[in-house]
């Protein structure tokens, strides 16, 4: 007898065959909408890349750097007020703030630029840009060379001019950190050391002595040790060039009457009363300056020496206003953002295993903190007046744009490894011994 159909097993009903589609078109709100996420999402990415940094030496030396080009619009301004005043007939206090403002704003947009540039290109543009600045310095000795101060370092391009001894303090140290790296297995055979590095560094150097400007002279000398020193040479190998500059470098300093007297009161120590009205009036006046600056200072602004007393109030002899105005503690601080600055050089100095980065870092950080210290103590009156600008802070746009960029290269240096070649495992070098 058959089951009735009530027991008969129950089948599943199936279920509805699914076709396969293709993904669902988004409207064109949805579209929109992530395009623009995207788009922000990739800026942010890109605004991270740029100040990307593998230690925070980066940060600290942007940061201290920005904060002093700050500072010295801010006392350029105070500086310059009167004198601005004065020279425009009586219509604006503001002449030399906006122009320093303008080098400011050409500078600081190329020291970015600079420091996303790879290591590589600075080891392969050396050369040229070394020969690039050395041309510029030749037209100096042209018509188009003028002189100021006593030194003829000037060049007038009409619509501006410049002083190619700025940039080639940063192209020396550059071809100094190339050619030294190349030879860095060569360096304890003098002959290595002295050809090509003698003869280059003596024509970038030599075109600068022939403009009569001193102050720079010094500056590139330091700049060139330092490079040596960090190379790793030995230090008997520079006994011989540093007798000879103990020499030579007084018989520069009597090439010009004007250098000459200078030198002769600030050792005499302006005692002669004869002297005050002429070769003692600004160092005299930078002193007290100083001294009545105090403690805490007399209050931004209310500089008494800036009244036509002290020359190059704004530039040379800034820091003098900075004393005054802003006191011993305004002073010190000042002090103490070079040393975080240099800090931070020498920490880039320490960690990298490339003697390319160890010796272009090296030649710059004695270049820009060897120059503030010089400035400081020509105000000081520790040395006789040299008519060095203090880095960052003076007036003086060939100064502040090329520091400026110098200071992206060492960016550069501080960047994330896969980005430069900063660290490829190389033996770490000695930095010059006694031996």
């Amino acid at each position: 007898m058959a089951n009735p159909p009530s027991s008969l097993p129950r089948r599943r009903p199936t279920e509805p065959s699914r076709t396969r589609r293709g993904p669902v078109e988004p409207t064109d709100e949805a579209s929109s909408g992530l395009g623009s996420s995207k788009r922000t999402a990739g800026a942010v990415v890109r605004v991270k890349k740029l100040f990307a940094a593998e230690t925070g030496s980066y940060f600290v030396i942007l940061g201290t750097t920005l904060f002093m080009v700050v500072l010295g619009l801010v006392m350029v301004l105070s500086s310059s007020s009167v004198e601005q005043y004065i020279s425009s007939q009586h219509t604006s206090f503001f002449g030399a703030f906006i122009r320093q403002s303008t080098y400011a704003a050409v500078g600081i947009p190329l020291m970015l630029i600079v420091s996303r540039l790879p290591v590589s290109f600075f080891k392969r543009w050396a050369w040229h840009i070394l020969g690039a600045t050395v041309v510029l310095q030749l037209l100096v000795f042209s018509p188009l060379g003028y002189e100021s101060g006593g030194n003829r370092n000037w060049v007038n391009f009409g619509a501006f001019t410049a002083q190619p001894s700025e940039a080639v303090k940063l192209a020396l140290a550059l071809w100094l950190g190339m050619i030294l790296s190349v030879k860095r297995d060569l360096l304890d055979d003098w002959k290595h050391l002295a050809i090509p590095l003698v003869p280059v560094a003596g024509v970038a150097i030599g075109l600068v002595v022939l403009g009569g400007d001193l102050g720079t002279t010094m500056i590139m000398l330091l700049l060139v040790f330092a490079a040596v020193w960090f190379a790793g040479v030995r230090l008997r190998y520079l006994l011989a060039p540093l007798a000879f500059l103990a020499v030579v470098v007084p018989l520069i300093a009597q090439g010009s009457s004007s250098r000459n007297s200078r030198i002769a009161a600030w050792l005499s120590g302006c005692t002669d009363s004869t002297q005050y009205q002429a070769e003692c009036w600004q160092t005299l006046h930078g002193t007290w300056a100083l001294a009545s600056g105090g403690l805490f200072g007399v209050g931004l602004g209310n500089s008494k020496s800036k009244w036509s007393w002290l020359p190059e109030a704004d530039n040379d002899f800034i820091f003098a206003i900075i004393g005054e105005e802003l006191g011993l503690i305004g002073a010190i601080v000042v002090l103490a953002l070079f040393i975080v600055l240099a800090v931070g050089f020498v920490k880039i100095i320490r960690r990298t295993n490339d003697p390319f980065v160890r010796v272009t870092t090296g030649a710059i950080t004695a270049w820009i903190i060897g120059q503030a210290l010089v400035n400081i103590a020509v105000v000081l009156g520790l040395l006789p007046v040299l008519g060095v600008p203090l880095p960052l802070i003076s007036a003086g746009g060939s100064a502040l744009i090329v520091t400026l960029v110098a200071i992206g290269v060492v960016l550069s240096f501080a960047r994330v490894p896969d980005e430069g070649d900063a660290r490829q495992g190389l033996p770490r070098q000695r930095v010059g011994s006694l031996r």
